[in-house]
């Protein structure tokens, strides 16, 4: 019989397994058990991760909602974290993904985890990547969909694969990212509500604007596509694109060391929250070398720190 706190024991035990393996994740992320289960999942990566960002009302959850069918329809296992504003008061989420996205609860090839962003500025919640990772590990595709707080929400460049930013029309948004410079971070640009015709044509116009102006990423022409999430106008040609950005990816060889950088970034971070800028000064050299797991160098670099 397996261990129940491995990968094998997920892939065997389904979405029950994988959900107390997140619960156990949260409540004990130092338990050695904890990090032999994310530093096999780091080493076994599957699925594409796609992240999608854009400020509140743009209709992120809603274009969730549709991606996950869609990719359901092409026999594709999709994993989620629907990282929600928190509560002052408890700490939770206050939106859950049992209110915004509509998946079969049958469905063992789809998992949802509502996660609550607290106190982080980014977009995400301090579990996301931890999640991610476990995810990444068991499915074809894992979607993160983030808060929506505006200039801030960039972190999500630091977990996924693949970034589809969301504007809408009418909004001035493609202005006010030009300013931020958050034309720099895409790898895909969605225009919702394409049904609104000629404000979203201008929307479309906009944002073409805006990335001639932002430093292309090397070969990779940035796709600004229309969409209408609730007729399903533009799915499949946003689907086309994330995996067609993906094998972009691994065609050039970047995807390993891409996913390397995101790992040294989170271990940077992870040490200045327990430590810290002392503790980052301390404990030195934070790079991960060959196949070492951040989750085991952050387990070393706290045992050496607080010997100290």
């Amino acid at each position: 019989m397996p261990d129940p706190l491995s990968l094998s024991a997920l892939k065997e035990g389904g979405k029950a397994a994988l959900a107390r393996a997140l619960a156990r994740i949260e409540k004990a992320p130092d338990d050695s058990d904890v990090i032999d289960l994310l530093s096999d999942a780091y080493a076994a990566p599957r699925g594409l991760v796609a992240g999608v960002t854009g400020p509140p009302g743009v209709g992120k959850s809603t274009l969730v909602n549709t991606l996950i069918h869609g990719w359901r329809e092409r026999g594709r296992t999709v994993g989620c974290i629907a990282v929600d504003p928190s509560s002052r008061r408890s700490g939770g989420a206050l939106l859950g993904d049992r209110t915004r996205l509509s998946t079969d609860p049958e469905d063992q090839g789809v998992f949802v985890r509502s996660m609550a962003a607290r106190d982080r500025l980014g977009g995400l919640a301090g579990l996301t990547v931890s999640a991610m990772v476990l995810m990444r590990a068991l499915y074809d595709v894992v979607l993160i969909e983030t808060v929506g707080v505006g200039q801030s929400e960039t972190d999500v460049v630091g977990v996924a694969d693949t970034v589809i930013l969301c504007i809408q029309p009418g909004s001035g948004d493609s202005l006010q990212y030009m300013k931020a410079g958050i034309a720099e971070i895409p790898h895909i640009v969605v225009v919702t509500k394409a049904d609104m015709g000629a404000a979203a044509e201008r929307a479309r116009a906009d944002v073409a604007g805006a990335l001639s102006l932002a430093e292309a990423a090397a070969d990779w022409e940035v796709p600004v596509l229309m969409l209408s999430a609730a007729g399903r106008l533009g799915t499949e040609e946003l689907i086309d694109a994330v995996e067609a950005h993906g094998a972009y990816l691994r065609q050039r060889g970047d995807i390993s060391r891409i996913r390397k950088e995101q790992a040294a970034q989170w271990l940077t971070e992870a040490v200045r929250e327990r430590y810290g800028r002392d503790g980052i000064r301390r404990a030195g050299y934070l790079g991960l070398d060959g196949a070492d797991s951040p989750f085991r160098r952050l387990a070393e670099v706290s045992r050496r720190l607080s010997q100290q």
